[in-house]
């Protein structure tokens, strides 16, 4: 047997739990989140829409965070518009195969952004190639851009209208930090929507 394998296995419930207690603190990107849900509760307000991108872990929580508002969070209420950029596979190989993967993002916002949607680019290390280029596509469609980044937030941070940092180090921790941040998005963004 490895004897790396094996050394992994002995790690424990509780060592993997005490690398997460304290894993960052939230409060740090208060007025960034704040900021973003304005801008994302005045789209939808207005009929936009809000896409959501990213690579791997990071696609996944773009489709979970986009159903959040297609769907429900936690009250019963009106559909909004979500709309993850990773889940049509035709668009996603032909971009890809036309255009290069670095564009993968910014070729469907090109086509389906306007002016006054809000467009969320994730990315853990802030240096994904096709999420910058969809963010800075956005900023010259008139689309706001947000971030949601990790490790000092990177290119994508400067490509954006509103970065939300994350903690630095490995995906998996910028990542728990990143679901942790939407799932507060998309509870004040409803709040925000049914109250009104």
């Amino acid at each position: 047997m490895d004897r790396n394998l094996t050394g992994a296995r002995r790690k424990t419930f509780d060592d993997c739990l005490a690398e997460r207690e304290g894993l960052w603190d939230v409060r740090a990107c208060k007025p960034a989140v704040e900021r973003a849900v304005d801008v994302i509760v005045a789209a939808l307000r207005a009929g936009g829409r809000v896409f959501f991108f990213g690579n791997g872990g990071s696609a996944a929580q773009a489709q979970h965070l986009a159903a959040e508002l297609s769907g429900r969070f936690l009250l019963d209420r009106p559909a909004w518009a979500g709309i993850a950029l990773t889940v049509d596979t035709s668009a996603l190989t032909a971009i890809a195969n036309d255009y290069g993967y670095e564009r993968v993002f910014a070729r469907q916002l090109q086509g389906l952004a306007r002016r006054g949607d809000v467009a969320v680019g994730l990315t853990t290390s802030g240096e994904s190639a096709n999420v910058v280029a969809g963010l800075r596509t956005a900023r010259e469609r008139g689309v706001t851009a947000i971030a949601l980044t990790g490790n000092g937030g990177g290119s994508a941070a400067r490509e954006a209208d509103i970065a939300i940092v994350g903690p630095s180090g490995p995906s998996w921790k910028v990542q728990e930090v990143h679901m942790l941040l939407g799932h507060i998005m998309c509870e004040l963004v409803e709040l925000a929507l049914v109250e009104a």
